[in-house]
């Protein structure tokens, strides 16, 4: 089992206790209330990680042809078809060249580029391979087979020109493929944050007298790179009070709170399954606001179009940013959400 996949059902069961305590607090058996032994299946459902060194990577295999298909079907709506979209997220995609292929660093890495692809910045494939299989797609983490993410991964990879249009990837190949990633030779482990290095990655002297009593953190984003992704406080999901240094603008002024989210059962659901990433209640995020849905709408019988759309996705009502499809959603669910849209000023 690996040392994540132990961390994180040591947090689940201590979590356990914790209730577990609360409820019989006071009584003679709140000592030994301190959780239990993770079952095998437990472990199996946690221990799914992928190290650099590929251990905890499953057999299997992908053409970068099977890749596409997928890729259109369940990436291309939020990352573009050649993984060159920033409507939803930043880029995938670019900024790399054969030279840094060769060498394994990337360049512009190091230069004043205003943004950072994730072939730019990833240097281990073992991290594209395991974060495509526990989170994508977004709407539908943990749905793609195992032969599905190498393909997923193999077309990426083609996108990048790692790897030739006829590749295809396997367990058996992907340490070959790692020697061929742009920014391989960018990550270092040469600093006090890695386990086992017993020195910290700072040579200021500790202030042990006349201390200040008030600690001011300021943002180290330079300017340059401050809006590569966009006004930040517009992205955030609506939930409770959001601080921090504006994306956009005037730099070093902090965002505004944003207004709890209303406790309707609609919303609710909006949120558990995540269309507020995409939605806002009043204004256009990366595809329309809620008013305007509602506005657009008002006076007709559009329950079951929009129910539809959800279900199916689509694109061209709204601009060029596709919706994708949501078809794990429960109609029950769907309904509910729709009528509170419709619903909304």
């Amino acid at each position: 089992m690996s040392m994540w996949a132990e961390l994180r059902i040591a947090a689940a069961l201590v979590l356990a206790a914790g209730c577990a305590m609360q409820a019989w607090a006071g009584t003679a058996d709140a000592r030994a209330a301190l959780g239990r032994t993770a079952t095998p299946a437990e472990v199996a459902a946690w221990d799914i990680d992928v190290r650099p060194d590929f251990q905890g990577l499953p057999r299997g295999s992908g053409t970068v042809a099977q890749g596409q298909t997928i890729w259109d079907g369940k990436c291309a709506s939020c990352h573009g078809d050649f993984g060159e979209s920033n409507e939803v997220f930043s880029p995938l995609v670019g900024g790399t060249t054969a030279e840094d292929i060769k060498r394994g660093r990337v360049a512009g890495m190091t230069g004043n580029q205003p943004y950072r692809t994730t072939l730019m910045k990833v240097s281990t494939v073992s991290t594209l391979w395991d974060y495509i299989h526990r989170a994508m797609p977004w709407n539908a983490p943990k749905s793609l087979s195992v032969n599905d993410v190498y393909a997923v991964t193999a077309y990426l990879l083609n996108l990048g020109e790692i790897v030739p249009v006829d590749f295809t990837l396997s367990d058996a190949n992907i340490a070959e493929v790692q020697r061929r990633m742009p920014n391989r030779a960018g990550m270092t482990t040469d600093h006090g944050l890695w386990p086992g290095r017993g020195r910290p990655d700072t040579h200021n002297t500790a202030c042990m007298k006349d201390c200040t009593d008030r600690v001011a953190v300021v943002s180290s984003i330079p300017d340059y790179a401050r809006d590569a992704h966009g006004d930040l406080a517009q992205q955030q999901r609506p939930f409770g009070p959001v601080r921090g240094i504006a994306a956009s603008g005037t730099a070093g002024k902090s965002a505004a709170p944003v207004a709890s989210a209303p406790a309707a059962p609609g919303a609710r659901l909006a949120s558990q399954y995540q269309c507020v990433a995409c939605h806002a209640m009043d204004r256009k995020l990366v595809g329309p606001s809620f008013a305007d849905i509602a506005g657009k709408y008002k006076g007709q019988d559009a329950h079951a179009a929009l129910a539809r759309k959800v279900k199916a996705g689509g694109q061209g009502a709204w601009g060029s940013v596709p919706m994708p499809p949501q078809p794990q959603i429960p109609d029950s669910d769907v309904q509910a959400m729709v009528g509170w849209i419709l619903e909304a000023k």
